[in-house]
C-alpha cells in the first residue's frame, strides 16, 4: 500500500484529471439535454394505396413516390 502511495505521489496523476471550476446549473444541464429527447415517428397515409409509410419514402407496396412509378412491383415471374 505504501508503495502505491509513493507511485501516485511521484508520477502526480490526481493532478492532471479534468475538474470543472464549476457546479453547473440545473439551467444549463437541462438546455445541454434539450436534444436528447425522443420525436415523434413522421407516420402518414398513402394517397394511392392508403397504408401507412414514413413520410418522404417510397412506398414499398406500389413502388411509388411522387406519384412515379420509381420501383418495379415484383410478380410471380420476375422472382
Amino acid at each position: 500500500m505504501k508503495i502505491y502511495l509513493e507511485l501516485i505521489l511521484k508520477t502526480n496523476i490526481w493532478g492532471k484529471m479534468a475538474v470543472p471550476k464549476r457546479k453547473t446549473s440545473v439551467s444549463k444541464r437541462n438546455m445541454r439535454r434539450s436534444h436528447d429527447s425522443l420525436k415523434n415517428i413522421n407516420v402518414i397515409l398513402d394517397k394511392d394505396s392508403g397504408e401507412p409509410r414514413l413520410s418522404h419514402k417510397i412506398d414499398i407496396s406500389t413502388g411509388m413516390y411522387k406519384g412515379r412509378q420509381v420501383l418495379k412491383k415484383k410478380t410471380e415471374e420476375n422472382n
